[in-house]
């Protein structure tokens, strides 16, 4: 791995792109404190990870349009009541064409919250869990969810992560493309030496910066390629 880049080259290219800095800060994600993140409930942390899975390799917009029909068929996403569904019921709801017939993603929604009850069971509350994770060690936090928890590799764990608040960098395809080209990562982005890299440069600009590592990877993303952010 090369020296890093510094963050704010990183930045004045992405404002010169842009338009100036004050369009980038517009630009810019928010995040949630820790005790905001802990006031999220177990069913509507289960609702947006469920969202999340489905809306992977799928069409966003039929995924909004469907989710209240979800809501109602998997009892407002509550663990206890989703996990008290028989195999026949799950068959039937990944079968309904009121809702998206894929039987692996809706399996996934009673898996996920067997592990989100099992994790609040251990920690509190699943939100406990997720606010408490240090964010220098975010893509550990990434891969508990994709090994205790069901189609949550990828970037599906880190867009509900971002979704819900939780500050998280994203490995989005402009984002691969600078790591790749400024040669921060010399391994594929699944192995686990190049989210190590990828977390230690992100811990660097971070500590540069003073920006939370969700606006880091925006200013990336808006920085080079097709800003697909």
């Amino acid at each position: 791995m090369v020296a890093l880049e510094t963050f704010s080259d990183i930045w004045a290219r992405a404002c010169d792109r842009k338009g100036g800095p004050a369009i980038v800060k517009s630009l810019l994600p928010d995040t949630l404190s820790a005790a905001e993140i802990c006031e999220y409930s177990d069913a509507q942390l289960l609702s947006v990870m469920s969202k999340r899975v489905f809306q992977s390799g799928f069409v966003w917009r039929v995924v909004d349009n469907k989710w209240s029909a979800y809501e109602q068929a998997f009892f407002d996403f509550v663990p206890m009541k989703v996990l008290m569904l028989s195999p026949d019921q799950i068959q039937q709801r990944a079968s309904d064409p009121a809702l998206i017939r894929h039987q692996k993603k809706t399996q996934a929604i009673v898996d996920n919250a067997y592990m989100i009850q099992q994790i609040s069971a251990e920690h509190g509350s699943f939100a406990e869990f997720i606010a408490n994770w240090p964010t220098d060690d975010i893509t550990g936090l990434w891969q508990v969810l994709k090994k205790r928890g069901a189609r949550l590799g990828g970037n599906t764990g880190p867009y509900f992560l971002r979704a819900i608040g939780k500050d998280t960098f994203l490995l989005s395809q402009d984002v691969q493309s600078y790591l790749t080209a400024h040669k921060v990562v010399d391994a594929g982005f699944t192995s686990q030496t190049a989210l190590r890299q990828t977390q230690a440069a992100f811990n660097q600009w971070q500590q540069e910066s003073g920006m939370s590592l969700a606006q880091i990877s925006r200013t990336i993303s808006l920085g080079v390629g097709d800003n697909r952010v």
